[in-house]
């Protein structure tokens, strides 16, 4: 995220902070799984059935980088929404019982850094000249909150699909914000010429 500190720092543009950021929250989530299924014991090639949990609409592969930022930054809020849901299901379950382990450290970073990337993407979408016209109002992803069947097996595999989710949408949102910075850094290299 861009701060105060690091708004003047030289050669280190808002798109290139942008997809550094996308790319540690990518390791970050994968860390997150592992330690969930540690926890949980799920096997690490499980491969839940049902779909995404998030989904964009009105896709077009002709779309612009920033428009294609915009629509995964969509997504990510979305993957926001139900991480929130995630901990609060996983709290309530817990009933606030014992110290914060490697797993809720680092849940709680995942969930930090992508409000820090939903806020870097914003800022990043405002400053740009290319963004033509997306209306903040327009939610252009949907997605399912919802636990197919019940007990606590079906809980399980909803929250693994959660951080599957997050994987998937910080790994590719850090495609397009990478597409976003080469597009950026090229325009302003015929600019500087």
């Amino acid at each position: 995220m861009e701060g105060p500190s690091d708004a003047g720092v030289p050669g280190r543009s808002a798109a290139a902070k942008a997809l550094d950021l996308a790319r540690l929250l990518h390791g970050e989530c994968a860390r997150l799984l592992d330690l969930f299924r540690e926890r949980e014991s799920f096997p690490a090639d499980h491969d839940p059935e049902g779909g995404r949990l998030v989904s964009l609409g009105r896709w077009s592969d002709d779309m612009s980088a920033a428009e294609q930022v915009w629509h995964h930054r969509c997504a990510l809020r979305k993957c926001l929404g139900l991480l929130e849901l995630l901990i609060a299901r996983e709290e309530e379950e817990e009933m606030g019982g014992g110290d914060e382990g490697e797993y809720e450290a680092v849940r709680r970073a995942v969930r930090e850094r992508l409000g820090h990337l939903l806020f870097s993407t914003a800022a990043l979408l405002d400053d740009g000249d290319d963004v033509g016209d997306l209306s903040p109002q327009h939610d252009c992803a949907e997605g399912r909150d919802e636990v197919e069947g019940s007990g606590s097996f079906a809980m399980k595999l909803w929250m693994y699909k959660v951080l599957l989710e997050l994987i998937h949408w910080t790994g590719s949102t850090s495609k397009v914000l990478c597409e976003l910075h080469s597009e950026r850094e090229a325009k302003q290299e015929q600019t500087d010429l």
